[in-house]
């Protein structure tokens, strides 16, 4: 599949990403080349692309945002592993997703749980709430002061760490 590829390609079970540089005309000629290569392996393969699931996105300032192909939507931001990522890489919607699935588990452990105290709370939050809080955070780290104080209000519900 990625036999004479010139681009990153990153290969998942159900899915698969093909990254380039599209400074200049010869990383956008070398995308185009690679999509036009994996189109072919896909077809000897008896293999149909999922056209709904292929999406650009086009990350910088001066990105060209080139068409590669008519049925190929531009998308201003993408799901990866788990995290959300937008093409000018703010990490906003992505600290108000995670603080929102933390008080969801945060709210489900206080209603679920009869007792209050901290000797019980602590390990359940450790547990199930402080994972989605710290998952892949070295790469989403929060800059601004309003995504750390929604992230830091999960843990003053429950008196966290």
């Amino acid at each position: 599949m990625d036999k004479g590829t010139g681009c990153t390609l990153s290969k998942f079970p159900n899915d698969t990403k093909l990254c380039g540089v599209t400074n200049m005309l010869e990383g956008r000629d070398a995308i185009q080349r690679d999509l036009d290569r994996l189109e072919r392996w896909a077809h000897v393969k008896l293999m149909k692309l999922n056209q709904v699931k292929c999406k650009v996105l086009h990350l910088g300032h001066s990105n060209p945002r080139h068409k590669y192909r008519e049925w190929i939507e531009s998308s201003p931001e993408e799901k990866e592993l788990g995290m959300l990522v937008d093409e000018k890489l703010n990490m906003s919607q992505q600290c108000a997703l995670t603080a929102q699935k933390a008080n969801c588990i945060l709210g489900c452990i206080k209603r679920s749980v009869a007792s209050k105290s901290r000797e019980v709370i602590l390990p359940l939050y450790s547990a199930l709430v402080t994972p989605h809080l710290e998952y892949c955070i070295q790469v989403w780290s929060p800059q601004h002061t309003k995504d750390m104080d929604l992230l830091e209000s999960v843990h003053r519900r429950v008196g966290g760490p």
